[in-house]
């Protein structure tokens, strides 16, 4: 250790990039303590490295090149004259060897000691542990050995977490298959393809405690977070405290997090998770041995910053006696880069603009022109509301995402919008981790209302933008015409401006009532409305009371070299083709909905099905190759 004679840390190094690291970065310039980045190739020109002290590179682009790499960041960490490390969360903050090594150097780890991370790296091992301590835990199933009566199953990586290695089986046929796939998915993430399986609880919610230990046998137990809206068993909505959990279940759950922590030594902030049954049983899942994405919800209603406490019991300092009183009630949205109505695929590009209103709390990686790209996650930021009632949180949190700009690559902000406003959610009623399954297609559906009048202040201010004179015509002539895509919709737009004002087909009665290229106001049955146009290249951001609309500017004529065969299927993201279906050749006979192939982008596996049943006529990939988005994977004739 090579903290100050006093044991006071002068300089961290951050072994993780993006959200987190700008995150803990806040914490130590607030407490004058130095900073040191480590990024990758692929991340010069992040906002995290902009922001630190000092900045190390790590070659190459990929994770496993750079920040998996905990030797290279050890190196770092010395080169740069930091005296400790922190993990934040994902890549090695669960890596006993990391934590190890970093220690070995002589530098402060800001975590759990090694064994602590030990005892709960393998999920299976962990479970045996909780046992002995007294835990509640499901039973596991061998899967040799089961039945239709243990259906349906949950098969779980035992290393890593996000998702990744977890299949639901809801059919005794499909669990060998399953296994193998969670195996190499497991393997591929974590380096380890050990899997297990146990009972899959229908309508369960996905409740944690955070709890936060020093070495002086001090352990708190900082409430209860709800965790259930999820996606491909990720988090997509938090909130602390848990609604609805009654008395006497939240105590038991306060007490198993401790059992678990002293049962292991803890050190530092954690986080212990369970399944809660419909019945009000609780099971322990897994402890997380690091920092959670969520951690914000529970310093909102503390009023504590987890990340300085993390500091001062590395410091060696003790936790105060008493815990400080939770007050009101914090939701968070995860803001992904994503599609959800298309499978959840990952999207990248850059990401002109995110600008949340003021009176919540915004948790990002990225600034205005940044770039998502397919080496990592693609969580944008996080969005955090506090207010005295669960009502009033979603409510705000609701509002400000509804009334942000984001210009850049699809997002899931207006699932996130129409999540937090169903019924099912906002009275509680609907907590658990199928609300997805049951709600998806409601909450994905296109919303078009408002669609036409955001076209036509496209057109406007694109028509004011490249005209010298604003776009009024002092002479009659034939009207303007543009088109733009709104998903699979096409508005086109024909108008006049001139002396008399504006003359726009199918729009009666709407008055213009003010011009510029980013800004037009229209009066719509009497009602003034105002739309933020910003354009970038032929991508039309329109922003509203009403909503906001990603329009593509679609050239006057089809560009007949766009079309393709019937049945290509092309890659819908960058990524890496990492599986092709055992056997399958050019030739085959496919049925509709079977698995292709396996395209691994931003951390998650993709599968490629078959559209139809037909013939495979093309399958020009290879395992291992990268394709770009539009790259032919396969063509599947009818």
């Amino acid at each position: 250790m090579t903290t100050t004679d006093s044991g006071e840390i002068r300089s961290v190094l951050v072994a993780n990039r993006g959200e987190i690291a700008r995150r803990i970065f806040r914490t130590c310039r607030e407490r004058g303590i130095a900073t040191v980045a480590v990024y990758s190739d692929a991340d010069a020109a992040a906002a995290h490295v902009r922001e630190a002290d000092v900045a190390v590179r790590l070659p190459g682009e990929a994770a496993g090149e750079t920040y998996l790499r905990g030797e290279l960041i050890v190196k770092a960490a010395l080169a740069a004259g930091a005296d400790a490390v922190h993990p934040g969360y994902g890549f090695l903050s669960e890596s006993r060897e990391f934590a190890a090594a970093v220690a070995d150097a002589g530098l402060v780890w800001i975590g759990p000691p090694p064994a602590a991370i030990a005892a709960m790296a393998s999920k299976t091992r962990a479970k045996e542990l909780m046992a002995a301590a007294g835990v509640p835990l499901l039973a596991p199933v061998d899967p040799a050995a089961a039945g239709a009566e243990d259906l349906p199953l949950l098969v779980k990586a035992a290393a890593g977490g996000g998702g990744r290695g977890m299949r639901i089986v809801r059919e005794l046929e499909a669990l060998d298959g399953e296994l193998a796939s969670a195996r190499a998915e497991a393997a591929a993430a974590f380096g380890d393809g050990e899997v297990f399986v146990e009972p899959y609880v229908e309508g369960g919610r996905h409740v944690e405690v955070q709890v936060l230990a020093d070495a002086h046998g001090t352990v708190w137990t900082l409430g209860t977070r709800d965790c259930s809206l999820q996606r491909r068993h990720q988090k997509v909505i938090e909130e602390a405290p848990a609604p609805g959990l009654p008395d006497g279940l939240r105590d038991a759950l306060h007490r198993a997090a401790a059992q678990a922590a002293r049962a292991i030594d803890y050190r530092g902030a954690g986080t212990v998770e369970f399944l809660v049954s419909g019945d009000g049983r609780a099971y322990f899942l897994e402890m997380n041995t690091r920092l959670q994405v969520e951690h914000p919800v529970t310093e909102e209603i503390y009023r504590l910053d987890l990340v300085a406490l993390q500091l001062a019991v590395a410091e060696g300092r003790p936790l105060p006696a008493a815990l400080p009183e939770p007050r009101g009630h914090a939701v968070e949205a995860r803001l992904y880069a994503e599609d959800p109505a298309a499978g959840w695929q990952p999207q990248t590009g850059t990401v002109h603009r995110i600008e949340v209103p003021d009176g919540v709390r915004l948790d990002s990686g990225i600034r205005d022109g940044d770039q998502v790209t397919v080496h990592y996650d693609p969580m944008l930021a996080k969005v955090i509301a506090w207010a005295p009632t669960r009502a009033e949180a979603i409510r705000k949190l609701a509002g400000a995402l509804d009334r942000a700009r984001i210009h850049g690559p699809v997002t899931n902000r207006d699932l996130l919008v129409r999540s937090l406003r169903h019924p099912e959610f906002a009275g509680a009623g609907g907590l658990d981790t199928g609300f997805y399954d049951r709600n998806l297609g409601a909450l994905t559906a296109p919303e078009t209302a408002g669609d036409a009048l955001c076209a036509l202040a496209a057109a406007l201010a694109d028509a004011h933008g490249r005209s010298r004179f604003g776009g009024f015509r002092n002479v009659p002539a034939g009207p303007q015409t543009k088109r733009y895509a709104h998903g699979e919709a096409v508005h086109e737009v024909r108008y006049r401006l001139g002396r008399d004002g504006l003359d726009a087909e199918g729009f009666p009665g709407v008055r213009l009532l003010g011009l510029a290229a980013d800004e037009v106001v229209l009066e719509v049955d009497g009602v003034r409305r105002a739309f933020a146009v910003a354009r970038y290249g032929d991508r039309v951001y329109v922003d509203a009371a009403s909503g906001a609309r990603a329009l593509t500017a679609l050239p006057r004529f089809p560009d007949p070299a766009a079309r393709r065969e019937p049945g290509s299927l092309l890659a819908p993201m960058p990524g890496t083709v990492v599986r092709i279906a055992d056997g399958l050749a050019e030739g085959d006979r496919v049925t509709a909905g079977q698995v292709l192939l396996w395209l691994e982008a931003m951390k998650m596996e993709h599968k490629i099905t078959a559209p139809v049943a037909g013939t495979l006529t093309a399958l020009p990939v290879r395992t291992g190759q990268q394709v770009e988005v539009g790259t032919l994977l396969a063509v599947v004739t009818d």
